[in-house]
């Protein structure tokens, strides 16, 4: 028999292969809400924010942004497609390709800066505890190390992933790494001054949700490759929901606190020597270790996304893709990737509000077939959102813009669809 790892990107799970619980779903989605790029999401807002501006934007933007997750994530419970493949029910035959096109860019270019990031850690980690010239200091050993680990996990599938590896101990771990960072910044740091001082004012209450929002919505092309196997919808939407929300605030929280108090600096270095000083190495090692599990994620979506546009297996496709992420990880400069993975990311959040409102008010839940090559009114609504994204994000920053594109996009395809009267997945090409 097939396991669910196994099955083609293009064809629903069957009911019973759905094997994933609440539990299951919290175990993956708490340890991807948590990771050392979260950590230093936190350190980015502290500096304008503050200690309670920062906290009120994390809450409120975590809030939002998991609620939006966890509702796409019941699209793939319901249909038991991956995240691509259901993107044919809104968008038709031909309409999903070239999400799925850009979204294997984005995700072979994020799994290489998971690889930089936790690459940069433990080579800096390595050298204060054994001197910069230390082998274990060396930044290509741990690119290849890392590498090797991402791609491994991706190659495994999401089920041998969550219930062998996260369910069992994975969590626990994690659990106790937060739990020693908390404990640590209570009884050094004084909370109650921080508190009390205001930030400097370089960022916006409104920039900083935009900042804190962008965490959860970065999941929503990959979320259905996993909600695929979950049992029922309830469990899908509340494992994925509270599980992100206490990872991703908890540790955004964090980074946020440690910054203000020992790394006022803000900068990925300062927050990571700042914690190795204060003597706590062995959490911020787990946490660099969950972090190969946000790779997992973007190789085996990516994987995914690939099988959709070739005829492979998913398990072949995500070797080589992690092959590639680490050698990209070696060679390519990184401040190129980060503009180039913004520009292609922001897409993503005006075409799940397109996906949102197709599959929860014009077709409440029904798959259906898939008959048109392309539904035209989703795709100008798709792009109605990304034009709203790139005027707030270039003239009214400190409006933000994901947020917006995304209701703006949901709004324009209800629209469309009510003037042109059409039936979700029966309109001609």
């Amino acid at each position: 028999m097939n396991t669910p790892s196994t099955y083609s990107p293009d064809i629903a799970v069957p009911a019973s292969q759905r094997v994933f619980g609440a539990r299951d779903l919290f175990s993956l989605w708490f340890s991807l809400g948590i990771g050392l790029m979260v950590l230093q999401t936190g350190a980015l807002l502290a500096p304008g924010l503050g200690l309670a501006g920062s906290l009120l934007a994390i809450f409120l933007g975590t809030l939002v942004g998991v609620l939006l997750l966890a509702a796409v994530g019941v699209i793939g419970s319901d249909t038991g497609l991956s995240a691509m493949a259901a993107l044919r029910l809104s968008l038709g035959r031909h309409g999903a390709a070239l999400p799925a096109l850009l979204n294997l860019l984005q995700l072979m270019g994020w799994g290489a800066f998971e690889i930089i990031v936790m690459r940069d850690a433990a080579s800096l980690l390595a050298g204060g505890q054994f001197g910069a010239a230390s082998a274990l200091a060396n930044p290509l050993l741990w690119t290849l190390v890392f590498g090797a680990l991402a791609t491994l996990l991706a190659v495994s599938g999401p089920l041998t992933f969550v219930r062998r590896f996260l369910r069992k101990w994975g969590i626990w771990l994690l659990l106790a790494a937060c739990l020693w960072l908390t404990w640590n910044l209570f009884a050094k740091a004084d909370l109650a001054g921080l508190w009390a001082k205001a930030g400097d004012g370089s960022m916006s209450l409104a920039v900083g949700f935009d900042i804190a929002i962008a965490m959860p919505l970065s999941w929503l092309p990959l979320i259905a490759d996993y909600s695929r196997f979950g049992r029922k919808a309830g469990g899908v939407f509340g494992g994925t929901a509270l599980g992100f929300f206490i990872g991703n605030l908890w540790l955004m929280s964090l980074g946020v606190g440690y910054t203000l108090a020992f790394a006022p600096s803000g900068e990925t270095n300062a927050l990571l020597m700042a914690l190795a000083g204060a003597g706590l190495g062995i959490p911020l090692l787990l946490i660099l270790l969950d972090e190969s599990e946000n790779a997992f994620a973007d190789i085996h979506s990516a994987a995914v996304s690939t099988g959709l546009l070739v005829k492979a297996k998913v398990e072949h496709i995500a070797l080589a893709i992690g092959v590639v992420c680490t050698l990209i990880a070696c060679f390519a400069p990184l401040a190129q990737y980060q503009n180039f993975l913004l520009l292609i990311g922001s897409v993503f959040a005006p075409l799940f509000g397109v996906v949102l409102v197709d599959h929860f008010v014009l077709r409440r839940r029904q798959a259906g077939e898939v008959q048109a090559a392309l539904h035209w009114a989703a795709l100008v609504a798709w792009l109605g959102g990304i034009a709203t994204y790139q005027v707030l994000a270039n003239l009214y920053p400190n409006v933000g813009a994901t947020l917006p594109s995304l209701l703006v996009a949901g709004v324009l395809h209800y629209a469309f669809n009510r003037l042109f009267s059409r039936v979700p997945g029966t309109a001609a090409a």
